[in-house]
């Protein structure tokens, strides 16, 4: 009865889903530590930093006894049918931008915690004090491994979150509870023999099913990774500014992506429809202004040019257009030397 009440509490607050999972994931542990091990987790040191708390909720905080998942979707409430097809014909443009779709609306870190901690509040109404925490993104949490077993979905080849009928365009967030409630159980794989999103892969960053090294990710390199993007990730990079969802793109199940019921996954800014050069426009005043509440601002107005810069060499190498090597060489003068590098590299790449 209660977790019925739960559903229909997360239903009103714009999630899709949730389910309810144990904090034994032991089965996890050596997974993790090879992935880590491996070097697979690239610059992120944090993700070592924690160890194998990352797999022991109980540890990570004391006296939970089960984890609430969640889910929300998030494509814009505008998109088309066709979004997957117009996707891959924006990438195909050079000239043009293209922003990770889940990054062009509001910050989805605040988004689902301040529900989630409605959800808590809703909770702890019905049955008195307990303890509990929420995390989107902001601890040691093994997300997916706890979403799958609490039947949210299954973990896809190329690492995400895969559900029958939702693809795998949602956020995840967690709610971990010290109340014994009852489990959800876990749903079964459905990614068969398919294997577009490793063949999409622009790096062969997933180089085994279930297997991500990120520092081969366009989308670590583009947003976690800190300093030089390695030379030979560059030219695959594209016109990717921020994230890549090319492997979710080539997923069929995301025929069934769903729209987020909410408006702030609505783009902003035309994030969905701009061109590099009015992106590399924009000074250090501007991209603040044009980023609050937005989950780019977090990786800076350095890394977002250093990105930018990137792109504009792909672009100018691809279609020789003289207006992006004039942007690139104008802004030499004022750039640092991390910067410049990058612009150096952008203008080598004139066109044969």
């Amino acid at each position: 009865m209660l977790l019925r009440q739960l559903q229909a509490w997360a239903r009103d607050l714009g999630f899709s889903q949730i389910g309810v999972a144990g904090v034994d994931l032991a089965e996890a542990e050596p997974g993790l530590l090879a992935w880590l091990a491996a070097g697979h987790h690239g610059g992120m040191g944090y993700m070592a930093a924690h160890g194998l708390k990352r797999a022991r909720p109980a540890e990570l905080v004391p006296g939970t006894l089960r984890v609430i998942t969640a889910r929300m979707d998030y494509l814009p409430r505008a998109t088309a049918g066709a979004w997957q097809e117009a996707a891959w014909q924006r990438a195909a443009q050079p000239g043009e931008a293209v922003v990770s779709l889940y990054a062009r609306g509001r910050d989805y870190h605040k988004v689902l915690r301040q529900r989630l901690q409605q959800l808590a509040d809703r909770l702890q109404a019905a049955v008195g004090a307990f303890g509990h925490r929420v995390f989107v993104d902001s601890a040691p949490v093994l997300e997916v491994e706890l979403a799958s077993r609490s039947g949210i979905g299954w973990r896809g080849k190329h690492t995400l979150l895969l559900h029958r009928d939702g693809g795998s365009m949602f956020f995840l967030g967690e709610l971990f509870v010290d109340l014994p409630l009852p489990l959800t159980g876990a749903t079964s794989d459905h990614c068969g023999q398919c294997s577009a999103c490793i063949t999409a892969c622009p790096t062969g960053a997933i180089t085994a099913p279930q297997r991500l090294d990120a520092r081969r990710c366009i989308s670590y390199l583009t947003i976690e990774h800190d300093g030089p993007i390695p030379v030979e990730w560059r030219p695959a990079i594209g016109n990717r500014i921020y994230g890549c969802d090319d492997c979710q793109l080539a997923c069929p199940w995301n025929k069934f992506a769903r729209r987020s019921p909410l408006p702030d996954f609505d783009e902003r800014h035309g994030l969905g429809s701009a061109t590099l050069l009015q992106l590399w426009a924009w000074d250090e005043a501007e991209f603040l202004r044009r980023t609050e509440g937005s989950a780019i601002r977090r990786i800076g107005i350095g890394r977002w040019r250093r990105n930018l810069a990137v792109a504009l060499g792909n672009a100018w190498g691809a279609t020789g257009d003289a207006a992006l090597a004039q942007a690139l060489r104008a802004a030499l003068p004022g750039a640092d030397a991390g910067l410049a590098e990058h612009i150096g590299w952008a203008l080598a790449q004139r066109p044969a």
